[in-house]
């Protein structure tokens, strides 16, 4: 949520930073419910006190004999204003929270302005792999070895699931484990949240209420939602909570498989994997001081990169341009894997700093240690890993002329074999 104070002191500047995402924005409407709301406040504060000094006259009225009639009406005159104020405030306060709630964050100031087209490969690492025969794609190579049965898993749960089996699974659960113990011994805390979450957590992540038909909500009991990442159960760990200057930075991890709607059509190359309501991906989530998240953010992109460094895998690091970025985030990098047979990078990881946005939704400040201030925190979140890329990566960049699949080094210890065969 944007701070309500930079709106109403420079409305030019905000308008013009989230023209950079090709958001419109008329502030008209929203600055003067505010300039309302606060003529108001000061009416009914006046009302209020004129109320507590004439309801302190009447016992020294009656105490006098004096006739407390007129004084009675006037006390009735100010309560009946300050309940009729008390209403349009409330009124008031209402629309500029939903009007506020619906702006996207600001982009950085370094962000490019545009959409993906102005999208910058900042880092390459390893070369696309060249093949002196004819490749196969991950869907083909993945059913030839017994990987994945997509026709089993599209029976059992529809268009856009797929089931791991045998070795696919192994595979699957090795790159979580790989995963997993690399955070661990960067010292992130492993946490393993609820996989159905409430209104208020989508809210807070900035994922409502403008995307609330992108999940799968639960009707049995209110607005419950399966959750679309782990960041959107992180970022609500410590939701309406005033955390010590000396509790920051808080490093977390998360597992959790992740379901989404994915609204629109698939294009006719994005079959198998590249697509899914549900995939399995571990979440990388901060919560810093506001002069740390810099660092923050690019230790987090550090990580995401050893982790696809550490299996080899060709990509490209990119920092997206503000149209580009999700609504949350102010500034975002994605770690985009090649896939051969598509001829394309394709994002595993998005690693991004919502700077104060989200806190301010969820309420989650700190206090200073020398002054006692309290702000809010920044946050901050990354995938290290999502899965349902990498395999269909691991499969083409490693395939053999014989069909065959070399598994990654890191990925042996977790396995036991270093070839995928039929």
């Amino acid at each position: 949520m944007l701070d309500l104070n930079l709106i109403r002191n420079d409305p030019e500047y905000v308008k013009a930073q989230l023209a950079k995402r090709e958001y419109e924005v008329d502030f008209t409407e929203l600055l003067a419910w505010d300039a309302r709301r606060r003529a108001l406040l000061t009416e009914n504060e006046n009302c209020k006190a004129e109320s507590n000094k004439k309801s302190k006259q009447i016992p020294v009225y009656k105490k006098q004999g004096q006739d407390i009639a007129p004084l009675m009406e006037e006390l009735k005159q100010l309560k009946d204003r300050i309940a009729e104020m008390d209403k349009e405030q409330t009124e008031l306060e209402d629309k500029i929270r939903a009007f506020v709630l619906a702006l996207p964050n600001l982009p950085a100031e370094d962000v490019q302005a545009g959409g993906k087209e102005n999208n910058q490969p900042v880092k390459y690492f390893g070369e696309k792999p060249e093949f002196d025969y004819e490749p196969k794609n991950h869907v083909d190579l993945c059913t030839s070895l017994g990987l994945i049965d997509y026709e089993r898993g599209v029976k059992m749960g529809g268009n856009g699931f797929w089931l791991y089996t045998g070795k696919g699974a192994q595979l699957e659960w090795a790159l979580l484990n790989y995963f997993i113990a690399e955070h661990i011994k960067d010292g992130y805390t492993f946490m393993l949240p609820p996989h159905m979450l409430t209104y208020e957590c989508g809210l807070t992540a900035g994922q409502f209420p403008k995307f609330e038909e992108d999940v799968y909500r639960l009707t049995e009991e209110g607005f419950r939602f399966m959750l679309p990442t782990a960041e959107t159960a992180l970022i609500n760990l410590y939701r309406g909570e005033i955390l010590n200057e000396s509790d920051l930075p808080k490093k977390l991890f998360a597992y959790t498989p992740c379901y989404r709607r994915e609204a629109g059509t698939y294009r006719a190359s994005e079959r198998g994997m590249i697509r899914g309501h549900q995939f399995n991906k571990v979440e990388m989530f901060g919560y810093t001081r506001p002069e740390d998240s810099t660092a923050m953010l690019q230790e987090l992109i550090g990580k995401a990169c050893r982790l696809v460094e550490g299996l080899g895998l060709h990509y490209r690091l990119s920092k997206l341009a503000a149209g580009d970025c999700s609504a949350s985030m102010a500034t975002t990098y994605d770690i985009e894997l090649w896939i051969p047979s598509m001829n394309e990078y394709k994002e595993c990881s998005s690693v991004s700093n919502a700077r104060d946005y989200q806190a301010r939704r969820g309420n989650i400040r700190f206090r200073r240690a020398d002054t006692k201030k309290i702000e809010y925190v920044h946050t901050l979140n990354g995938s290290g890993l999502a899965t349902s890329r990498l395999i269909p990566a691991i499969v083409e960049q490693y395939q053999q002329p014989d069909g065959s699949v070399i598994v990654p080094e890191a990925l042996r210890p977790f396995l036991g074999f270093d070839r995928l065969t039929k």
